[in-house]
């Protein structure tokens, strides 16, 4: 046991290394966003420095699938806009609680909400019947959780500032920071959002737009076709055809949208895994994409997003288990150690930089104050490592695409999303 430890502290120590060393060269593309672009102006129309000749109308799709628990907050808050060409639908897919009936409530008292409902076939089912039932030239895509601002829809729409953008993708956080796990995520996930994210757009490669907010053109949507309902990634796939009609996506980080992340260590492998199976699912039937220069910088990140997210897990796994091996024999003295000395001096330090300058670019300094919970994450780190490892065992043994979303809580940590009765603000 403890040649198998040292193993994986040794990987995780090289992963942490690595893994900031590569962020590093993405630091400047961040920066530059910055410069680019500027905050947040909810006072200019959103007619004025984009693609749009007038305020286009926007139709807000939401699909729901036992979303009973969260989904009137998220209804009232998108009604609640600031932004007044918009309507809302949302589609039940056959929910076994009282999810229709809620958007049935809330689509009676409010007008711009539509209630549908169908029998039970999908995220991506569900999606396609919004779209069909659309109205806008703009479609924002968006999960039964969240939570909008008052400006969330002007700041997703600012973000179309070129002709060549055919899709936005916003910034989600967590909302449920009630334990450990989630405050943890909240601060990690700034490096995905307030780093990564800000310096893929620079780039031009961009590779998701979050199926918790995303907003897509419809003339773009009718050249891609219709959502494909065969795969559990099926944001990362549409994304994916945007690019490859010749269209690029922007990052909106001030269209913010507060969703709930997962609670409990069961719900994250889930998520994780599913994530994963999304991944190989649109590789596969994207491959000849990958490092196809065709589709220009999307098609080379391709290749350092395959290499890095299904390569290399397999190449930790296999590490630990060469290292336990070779430890338990005798044949690797002292190695664990000095590779924990090079993680202290300079993978950790690393990091933490990192994560402070994602921070600051999200102007989130306020979760900080769960900075504690970064002890967890060597931990996160080494358990992630076997996501890959689990998601291509159930791809070859063709497990099943289902929902296999999360058990939601109704949990709201951010003070001004909702009011004191519990409905949206």
């Amino acid at each position: 046991m403890s040649a198998f430890l040292g193993a994986l502290a040794t990987v995780v120590s090289v992963t942490v290394l690595v893994a900031g060393l590569l962020r590093l060269l993405f630091v400047p593309f961040s920066l530059l966003f910055e410069v680019r672009h500027r905050g947040p102006d909810d006072t200019r129309p959103v007619d004025v420095g984009t693609i749009f000749t007038e305020p286009p109308f926007v139709s807000v799709v939401v699909p729901a699938y036992n979303e009973g628990v969260v989904l009137e907050n998220c209804l009232r808050s998108i009604a609640n806009s600031a932004y007044d060409r918009y309507e809302v639908i949302c589609v039940d897919d056959g929910s076994t609680d009282d999810t229709y009936a809620v958007a049935q409530a809330v689509a009676d008292e409010l007008g711009p909400v539509t209630a549908l409902t169908q029998a039970n076939a999908g995220k991506g089912a569900a999606l396609n019947t919004g779209i069909a039932h659309a109205r806008g030239s703009v479609l924002m895509l968006v999960d039964a959780d969240g939570l909008f601002g008052p400006h969330t829809i002007t700041r997703m729409l600012q973000a179309f500032r070129q002709e060549d953008v055919g899709a936005v993708c916003g910034n989600d956080r967590p909302v449920n920071l009630d334990r450990v796990q989630t405050r943890f995520l909240a601060l990690i996930s700034h490096l995905g959002t307030g780093l990564m994210r800000r310096a893929m757009h620079e780039l031009g490669c961009l590779p998701i737009v979050s199926g918790n907010i995303g907003a897509f053109r419809r003339d773009v949507l009718d050249v891609v076709g219709a959502v494909r309902e065969d795969t559990v990634g099926e944001d990362l796939e549409l994304t994916w055809r945007v690019y490859g009609v010749g269209y690029r996506v922007a990052f909106a980080p001030h269209a913010l949208l507060y969703a709930e992340s997962p609670s409990t260590p069961r719900a994250l492998w889930r998520q994780r895994v599913r994530w994963a199976r999304g991944l190989l699912q649109v590789t596969r039937r994207h491959r000849r994409m990958v490092g196809n220069l065709r589709y220009g910088a999307f098609g080379a990140f391709l290749v350092f997003n395959t290499v890095t997210q299904i390569v290399v897990p397999f190449l930790q796994v296999l590490a630990v288990l060469v290292i336990a091996s070779l430890a338990a024999a005798g044949d690797v003295p002292a190695l664990p150690a000095n590779l924990w000395t090079a993680l202290v001096l300079v993978g950790l330090p690393i990091s933490v930089v990192l994560l402070l300058l994602a921070v600051a670019l999200d102007r989130a300094p306020r979760d900080l104050r769960y900075v504690w919970t970064l002890l967890a994450w060597p931990v996160y780190s080494g358990v992630m490592s076997l996501v890959m490892v689990r998601a291509v065992w159930l791809e070859l043994k063709g497990a099943e695409n289902r929902w296999n979303k999360l058990d939601r809580t109704g949990t709201v940590s951010v003070d001004g999303l909702v009011d004191d009765s519990g409905a949206s603000s």
